[in-house]
């Protein structure tokens, strides 16, 4: 295969709503470059792209897909995304790994929830974006309709390259205002004939190309003085105007296609090739330090890991971009983010689950790696001497969760290994093993997004498992001070066991001083701080340890031993069982004996002391509240906060986004489970949402109730 310069490559990822036609043109576009010989249909199941059996039993794209075809001696990295939101991690990545979105646009129902969702990532990527209106040849559809739609919820800055001559049935012609041409398909497609523009479509020719040529020239201070001193620009300059234009966002070219039929495919093929930038023409990727790394062909070598997946017989594959110098078979690298070395010993380009092997690819071309030790997604790999780590893909938080479990024991380890692979194809699917919930609790974007996975473990891994409702984990503080006593003694001939605890407990606030005094049921206890120690607690919070022993009453190699068993309860809160939290203890007398006096005799009393003393000091259960923030339609933001407020979610502020509302809020975690799949329905999918952890937060005294209810029953039960 021909070896291309970064000039001779661009690089597109397909995005749009689920059934806007992105495999299909995805199929078009690899016919049109000779990468196959025959288009397959979605229908058919035997597309290069949705090559996985989840994907031809749903009709629908739920991974991204590695495609390259080639055009007028210039490749073309095509990067298939899925439309749904649920999968949104392959669009995110393929947004990192390309330079343009071309973004299909159902012609039938216009501008979709997906279209929306997918445009909002392309903002936030900063990435230019190409339009296909799609389907012009279906009976219903509506161009002039779709455009209006596209100007009032993509962009005002949308100008069209082109039109359609007869769309619906018997769609073949299309006006290119950019060539001042028409171009007309045969039934099959595939390459159009060139002719003039119908007299009876001259008028709305001549207007699309003013604005079109005005367009252009703002995008450029040199071609605005030549179009108000010319009232026109060239076709060159024009081109000039669209590629900076579009490279910064300033214009969204249309163009009009039919996918299913192969028409318009290869004039977006030709702007594609020409008018879309490369990675030269883009802002640079960025190391972890700051520092820029140029797409210099000459320099060091060095590639992204942008996607893995695992094919049958085959094993893992690492797809990579390369973002400096040139990779070469056989080169060795280093892992930058792992400190290993690798031997790259085989390089391929991929066109779905179809490989062709290259000896070398330069610096923009996409490939992919095979048999890696230690390399996955996000990974930086170089040449010798080179540290570079690339600041790579920032996933979105997880926005739904369960809890899993194998429905047999024997596939408890199986189903480690499998929920491991799985994340490995799916960043976005994180998996939590809580040794304090006592679950395997997974992460991901939605409902559907984490039943697909139960279809991979069911029908791929073999393992049936079940989904439970995840608990919550709550942790437990006191909200007053308490003193408590307590003496361990046992004997049973021999040394025996001896040692006597008196503490005293209060409520720890970062910042807070220690007390000198302590006044316990009317009764004043003098303390005295002679030593200290603060616990950063790895679920959250502090215990902060206070040695307030005067006359040595408990000799000082005790005290480790009693902070022992006050770490103990700490980890088992007494009403729910939870972690302790913000907690500080003044140790301030207590009894030894010469002979039984041991480490476990104050570890127990230490324990128990504290124990009693957190019963009795007001204990209180603490809830994780976490930060959402909901991208909302207008016209529901009402019914989404009156939901909100039904979660006992506290609405911070409101503010407006490009066309939508957004809502800020805090929301307790108990009350956020299933909650992708209610804003859906009351939003008809069109709301985003983002939550991340905010702070842990004392619950309703009804609701302590109700949990603690339900906590003893469960401890019942078991």
């Amino acid at each position: 295969m021909k070896t291309f310069q970064a000039d001779q490559i661009k690089n597109i990822a397909l995005l749009g709503n689920s059934g806007s036609g992105k495999t299909t043109l995805a199929e078009a576009m690899l016919f049109n470059g000779g990468v196959i010989e025959r288009r397959g249909t979605i229908e058919a199941k035997n597309t290069v792209s949705d090559y996985r059996p989840i994907e031809q039993e749903n009709g629908n794209s739920i991974f991204s897909t590695v495609l390259y075809t080639e055009f007028q001696n210039k490749k073309i990295n095509i990067l298939d995304t899925p439309g749904l939101d649920d999968f949104s991690g392959g669009v995110i990545s393929s947004l990192f790994a390309s330079d343009t979105a071309v973004m299909t646009i159902n012609v039938q129902n216009g501008v979709e929830v997906g279209t929306e969702i997918h445009f909002r990532h392309t903002e936030k990527a900063n990435k230019p974006v190409i339009l296909a209106v799609n389907g012009l040849d279906h009976e219903k559809s509506n161009f002039d309709k779709s455009i209006e739609m596209m100007k009032e919820r993509l962009s005002t800055d949308i100008v069209l390259i082109q039109f359609p001559v007869n769309e619906g049935l018997g769609f073949n012609s299309i006006i290119d205002v950019l060539k001042m041409k028409m171009l007309k398909y045969a039934k099959e497609g595939g390459k159009a004939e060139i002719f003039d523009i119908p007299a009876d479509h001259a008028d709305r020719a001549e207007e699309l190309h003013g604005a079109l040529v005005e367009k252009a020239a703002e995008s450029d201070e040199s071609l605005m003085e030549l179009f108000f001193a010319n009232d026109t620009l060239s076709e060159d300059e024009i081109r000039k105007g669209i590629s900076k234009g579009i490279a910064g966002r300033l214009l969204l070219p249309v163009f009009c296609i039919s996918s299913k039929h192969n028409i318009g495919v290869d004039r977006l093929m030709e702007f594609i090739v020409n008018e879309a930038p490369s990675i030269t023409a883009m802002p640079f990727a960025k190391n972890t330090k700051g520092e820029e790394v140029k797409p210099n062909p000459s320099g060091p070598a060095c590639v992204y890991v942008f996607k893995s997946s695992i094919e049958e017989h085959i094993g893992e594959i690492n797809y990579f971009r390369v973002l400096s110098g040139k990779i070469t078979e056989n080169l060795d690298v280093v892992n930058t983010n792992t400190n290993t070395k690798e031997r790259l010993s085989q390089l391929y380009v991929c066109a779905g689950k179809n490989r062709a092997k290259v000896p070398e690819l330069n610096v923009g071309d996409i490939g992919a790696f095979v048999k890696l030790k230690n390399t996955k997604t996000g990974h930086t790999l170089n040449a010798p001497g080179n540290e570079w780590k690339i600041d790579g893909i920032k996933y979105p938080e997880p926005k739904y969760r369960t809890a899993i479990k194998a429905v047999s024991e024997s596939d408890d380890e199986k189903l480690g290994e499998s929920l491991n692979k799985i994340h490995l194809e799916d960043p976005t699917i994180t998996i939590e093993y809580s040794k304090e919930l006592k679950q395997i609790i997974v992460h991901g974007q939605g409902e559907y997004h984490l039943n697909i996975m139960k279809w991979h473990l069911d029908n791929i891994y073999k393992i049936h498992t079940s989904y439970h409702a995840p608990k919550i984990p709550y942790r437990e503080t006191i909200t007053k001070s308490a003193q408590a006593d307590y003496r361990h003694r046992k004997q049973s001939g021999g040394a025996g066991q001896f040692g006597e605890v008196h503490m005293i407990i209060e409520p720890y606030e970062e910042g807070s001083k220690e007390a000198t005094m302590q006044k316990i049921n009317g009764k004043e206890i003098k303390i005295a701080v002679r030593d200290k120690e603060e616990i950063v607690l790895p679920w959250g919070g502090k215990l902060v340890y206070v040695n307030s022993i005067v006359g040595g009453a408990i000799d000082a190699r005790f005290m480790p031993a009693i902070l022992k068993g006050l770490m103990e309860k700490m980890e088992i809160g007494p009403l729910t069982g939870s972690y302790a939290r913000d907690i500080r203890v003044y140790v301030y007398d207590g009894k030894m004996h010469p002979v039984d006096s041991n480490e476990i005799s104050f570890r127990l009393a230490g324990r128990n002391a504290f124990s009693q003393a957190f019963k009795n000091a007001g204990p209180k259960i603490l809830e994780p509240v976490y930060d959402v923030e909901i991208m909302v339609p207008s016209d529901r933001m009402g019914d989404v906060i009156s939901d909100l407020q039904g979660r006992r979610g506290m609405v911070l502020g409101m503010s407006s986004e490009k066309r939508f509302e957004v809502i800020k809020a805090k929301v307790p975690l108990a009350e956020m489970n299933k909650y992708s799949t209610a804003l859906s329905s009351i939003t008809g999918g069109r709301a985003m949402y983002t939550m991340k952890f905010g702070e842990y937060a004392q619950v309703p005294s009804d609701v302590q109730e109700a949990v603690i209810k339900a906590y003893a029953e469960e401890e019942e039960e078991e």
